[in-house]
């Protein structure tokens, strides 16, 4: 299980992802080490997820790897949710994905997603990461509201 808490995320200042925010302020260690990863809001309670891939991201066939696709999903998946978690923090339950296509380095990395429902206890949602218009990988996740 991953654990996030509803902390505010950090501005980011410079840079190509200036005006983001990011959870890799430390608080969340894997994040930071395999990332970065960033939100921006769109407004509504939606927020959008991207990432830039760098060869230190890749499988030996130079694809991105797997598990970094699956690493930026729950990271998206905690900032789709974001909102939903002003009650207190929560915890990936269930999480599922399908790779459908691949992903090279330096060509940037996008997450959308929707709360599917939303109860008292749990947050349902589905994602789609894509690069340059193509999805990569398709997510559903359960997040469980701890501490309720």
């Amino acid at each position: 299980m991953s654990e996030n808490t509803p902390s505010k995320p950090s501005l980011v200042h410079e840079g190509p992802f200036a005006g983001w925010s990011t959870w890799g302020n430390g608080s969340d260690p894997f994040e930071t080490l395999t990332g970065p990863f960033y939100m921006k809001s769109l407004g509504e309670g939606r927020y959008q997820c991207a990432f830039m891939p760098t060869d230190q991201h890749c499988n030996g066939m130079g694809n991105i790897h797997g598990g970094a696709l699956m690493t930026f999903a729950d990271f998206a998946l905690f900032a789709h949710a974001y909102d939903y978690m002003e009650s207190g923090p929560c915890v990936t339950m269930h999480f599922e994905s399908q790779f459908v296509g691949a992903a090279k380095p330096d060509t940037l990395i996008e997450s959308s997603g929707d709360i599917v429902r939303a109860t008292r206890t749990m947050l349902f949602l589905r994602g789609t990461l894509s690069q340059a218009g193509k999805p990569i990988l398709a997510y559903s996740a359960i997040l469980k509201r701890i501490g309720l």
